[in-house]
């Protein structure tokens, strides 16, 4: 079922709308932890609003997690290589999952180990170990696996992803920002990591921040920060948030 809502206008003597620019429209799409098959649901659902609503310059985000917990990350990188490479206007933000996958692939057996904690198995399986043989891999072998198997393009298209997009009004980041700090003094890691300080902040930010990282049934939408992780590898819910001018929807794929 198609979730699409639009933010009702305030009156004409409230504060200016926050906005993306006008002609502009964006689309950022929430954690994908490796559901291709959710990814191509909504990439369909996109396009089809998209053309509904008419001409405007179109971009599109992915606000990072791409794999784990789901069955097919390699799939889903896939994917969005070509995304990329077809010319589309798209931006991807480098998340926590990457960071940690980019140095497991690269043969570091500390981060193998961190990674198989989070949802890493699902994903070293889709690049073609079996599970029986997964198993026997202590986490030294597990690295060297991933660095003979795991074809370098795709480690070294991960390892190019941002740490943050801005849009007019808006900033596009993965798991938050750090309260107080500029967007041009925040750190990587409170980027991809960073949770409860962010959450249960209630002041404004520089920007309103759209964001995954954290799991909520539905959006999460606060006056300073919208949340649009829907738990897709086990929910069946992909979310996606719609922004033109001063417009505001959301898109979702159907509940498993």
């Amino acid at each position: 079922m198609l979730g699409l809502f639009s933010r009702k206008k305030k009156s004409d003597t409230a504060p200016a709308e926050p906005s993306v620019g006008e002609g502009q429209r964006y689309y950022a799409i929430g954690d994908i932890h490796g559901r291709l098959d959710l990814l191509d649901q909504l990439l369909g659902r996109i396009a089809a609003d998209s053309k509904a609503r008419g001409e405007a310059e179109l971009h599109l985000v992915l606000l990072g997690d791409l794999v784990d917990r789901g069955p097919d990350s390699a799939g889903v990188v896939r994917r969005a290589m070509e995304l990329a490479a077809a010319g589309t206007n798209i931006r991807f933000i480098k998340g926590n999952h990457e960071e940690v996958f980019i140095e497991a692939a690269r043969g570091d057996p500390q981060s193998a180990r961190f990674l198989s904690r989070f949802g890493g198995r699902e994903t070293i399986l889709s690049y073609g170990l079996s599970a029986d043989e997964y198993e026997k891999l202590d986490f030294e072998e597990m690295a060297d696996w991933m660095l003979n198997n795991v074809p370098r393009n795709h480690v070294d298209f991960l390892d190019g992803f941002e740490d943050l997009i801005e849009a007019g009004d808006y900033v596009f980041v993965h798991a938050g920002i750090k309260p107080k700090v500029t967007l041009a003094n925040q750190k990587p890691e409170d980027l991809r990591w960073i949770r409860e300080e962010f959450l249960s902040w209630r002041q404004p930010h520089e920007k309103i921040v759209i964001h995954g990282h954290t799991i909520m049934l539905e959006v999460d939408e606060h006056p300073n920060r919208i949340g649009i992780d829907t738990g897709a590898y086990n929910s069946g819910r992909l979310t996606a948030i719609g922004l033109e001018g001063t417009q505001r929807w959301y898109l979702a794929t159907a509940n498993a």
